[in-house]
């Protein structure tokens, strides 16, 4: 299987260049053109085999599915111009002895050729769309077998490495007692962890929870960090939403701000993170920014890993209805998110 991920497209184009083309060609009439008119013979095949490039670059079936419908007329209208404007291509006259019958030859002949020339942009155009329907299809099969094994690995690493909920939340419910009056501090890490701890084993399987669940969540992971670091940190936690009741698949934003605080932040040198949340009318936007604090080649290979996961998760989540950018620019690492979650 993996051998043909990336292998379709190019057996497609193989088999239309060096197959269908070809066939065409020798099984209808222009093997007579070549002989007669290869100019126009010569404009006709570089034209079909343009017609089919084109409708692979333009990526019909994802038009289809976003409802880019002007689009698509557009396009169908410009296809079907340039085809008309191929088969009006001026071919000598024939000479009969009679000049009525001449014209009348040469108007039957420019038909059957404009006609021969429409079929074969019909045959050309209905290949086109149908292998990159399946090709379409085959990518998105892969796409979501990519995704549950992924999802599969991480649910197998979190078995593996398992305590008994009752056991751990009993464990830490007898060393909150032991905190208790020892320090507020200490007692406000104690239950934000515990909070986080419980919150990451009850939404593991669930598909979405509520945006405030998050919010809460990344607001305790943040109070956790910043009781680590000190005072050469500055973390700006910008969060506003319209409706904090929105679903959204759990623990979908904690790795941007894991890598932010991971490769950001600093106890001996000056620098900010900046974690920023909006939603309005249904449009999410999330951003991270953070110096690189790591070496630069370290942290590239760290993070390259775990962007590539993030990329096929919001892909198999969101296909389409999402904006996902990961720049590194002057040593400055920034991650813009938006997602529009009206669609379903």
């Amino acid at each position: 299987m993996k051998s043909l991920d990336n292998k379709t497209a190019l057996i497609f184009d193989l088999f239309f260049c060096l197959a269908l083309m070809p066939l065409l060609m020798l099984l209808g009439p222009m093997r007579y053109w070549l002989l007669e008119w290869p100019d126009f013979s010569v404009l006709a095949v570089a034209y079909l085999y343009a017609c089919y490039f084109v409708m692979k670059y333009l990526k019909m079936p994802k038009l289809i599915l976003h409802k880019q419908y002007l689009r698509i007329a557009a396009i169908v209208l410009g296809l079907i111009v340039c085809t008309y404007l191929v088969s009006c291509y001026h071919l000598p006259e024939l000479d009969f002895v009679t000049p009525y019958m001449s014209r009348y030859q040469t108007m039957l002949r420019d038909y059957n050729v404009s006609i021969s020339l429409w079929m074969m942009f019909s045959v050309v155009v209905c290949y086109a769309l149908t292998t990159a329907f399946v090709k379409e299809l085959y990518e998105q099969q892969l796409l979501k077998k990519k995704i549950e094994n992924q999802r599969d690995k991480a649910e197998l690493a979190m078995f593996k490495a398992r305590i008994s909920p009752h056991f751990m939340f009993n464990t830490l419910n007898s060393l909150y007692s032991l905190v208790i009056g020892t320090s507020q501090k200490a007692e406000d890490a104690f239950v934000k962890f515990t909070e986080i701890l419980k919150y990451t084993y009850v939404t593991l399987e669930n598909e979405s929870v509520p945006l405030k669940d998050e919010i809460v969540y990344i607001g305790n992971y943040i109070d956790l960090q910043k009781i680590r670091l000190n005072d050469c940190t500055e973390v700006v936690w910008d969060c506003d939403v319209d409706d904090d009741a929105t679903p959204l698949p759990p623990l979908l934003l904690l790795t941007f701000v894991e890598n932010a605080f991971k490769y950001g932040t600093s106890t001996s040198r000056k620098c900010s993170v900046l974690i920023r949340l909006h939603l309005r009318d249904g449009r999410l936007l999330f951003e991270t920014r953070n110096r690189v604090m790591k070496h630069a080649g370290e942290f590239r290979d760290e993070v390259s890993i775990g962007i590539a996961n993030c990329r096929a998760r919001l892909a198999g989540i969101f296909p389409g209805r999402h904006v996902f950018e990961a720049t590194e620019r002057d040593g400055v690492f920034d991650v813009r998110l938006e997602i529009n979650l009206n669609q379903k």
